[in-house]
């Protein structure tokens, strides 16, 4: 077990360099950059620019410079921590990031614990209940929630709650708390509001974990080992716990690559529908803006956690089968 995480970490440090690279690569694609845009919006304000002040605005913003050399800056900055200097927030990227990385982490946080806490007893006893009633219903809850994007889902449920109670849920804040400072009355409007983005975005999650724990489920129950377990008069529950359920948790634990970064992008088009305030609206303003320094740190940081989340599902993986464990070893 030991030499398998040592192999893996070891094969995270030449990945993580390369994601650098690619992440910086990817903001770089679309054509001109940021100041090209900013002009282009002062100009149809009205305002005109000479050449002169282009190449001092080019050189203000560092953008004069080949793109080896703002990698090299990007880079310095990522290991200081400031991850650079956003063109838009006009302040450095950690500090854009600061102000709405936490209540991201934490929505999307709560919205997996209630992903995990319906779908896994709803996968199982729909397994175990097949061709039930329960079962039926639980098929269809989880078509609908694959097949309905999370942006739907957050206007169809906005407009029923609008209907019901007649309140419209479009941030995390009522408008008088947005900018106060914190107090007990704004964590309570908080939790006046957080609770329907929460169910938005676990809506999705939901409905897929069911439908990939329930299939799994069904296919270990259909194994020559439960047969004969049964036939043995081993209890019902005994015998799921033991062998099916825990091997129908390999989906569960093979997603922890996507969950990391999960809580960082979790519900970024809800966030923008919902005008949250969390990373997603973010994303989307520095891209359009082309604001490479803080889209790029933003990339960096859900590709670092997807690394980060694969390494931990392959180490539970390897723990949960051994099987997985043996085959690394190339045995």
């Amino acid at each position: 077990m030991f030499s398998f995480i040592l192999r893996r970490l070891l094969l995270m440090v030449p990945l993580l360099v390369v994601v650098t690279i690619i992440a910086f690569v990817v903001i770089q694609l679309p054509p001109g950059d940021y100041l090209t845009t900013y002009i282009q919006q002062l100009e149809a304000m009205g305002r005109t620019f000479n050449q002169a002040e282009i190449d001092n605005l080019r050189m203000q913003y560092g953008l004069d410079q080949p793109a080896y050399v703002q990698y090299l800056y990007w880079m310095r900055s990522v290991f200081n921590g400031t991850f650079g200097r956003s063109f838009t927030w006009q302040q450095p990227v950690n500090e854009v990031l600061r102000a709405r990385l936490p209540m991201t982490i934490a929505i999307s946080l709560a919205s997996m614990l209630v992903v995990w806490a319906l779908a896994i007893p709803i996968a199982i006893l729909s397994a175990t209940r097949h061709n039930t009633w329960f079962d039926y219903i639980a098929t269809v809850f989880g078509f609908i929630g694959l097949a309905t994007p999370g942006f739907l889902t957050a206007l169809v449920l906005g407009w029923v709650l609008y209907l019901v109670t007649g309140t419209m849920i479009t941030s995390l804040y009522s408008q008088e708390y947005v900018e106060a400072p914190w107090s007990i009355a704004k964590v309570v409007d908080l939790l006046r509001h957080v609770w329907f983005p929460i169910l938005v975005i676990g809506f999705g999650g939901t409905a897929s974990l069911i439908r990939t724990v329930r299939a799994t489920l069904l296919d270990e129950l259909s194994r020559p080992y439960v047969v004969t377990a049964r036939a043995k008069g081993l209890s019902e529950t005994r015998l799921l716990l033991k062998y099916p359920i825990r091997i129908a948790m390999n989906p569960v634990f093979s997603t922890i690559g996507w969950l990391l970064p999960g809580l960082i992008n979790g519900g970024v088009i809800v966030g923008i529908v919902l005008n949250l305030q969390t990373i997603g609206p973010v994303l989307l303003l520095s891209t359009l803006n082309q604001d490479m320094y803080l889209a790029g740190s933003i990339v960096l940081i859900l590709s670092v956690l997807t690394v980060i989340g694969t390494f931990i599902s392959d180490i539970l993986l390897a723990w949960l089968d051994p099987r997985i464990r043996f085959g690394a070893s190339g045995g």
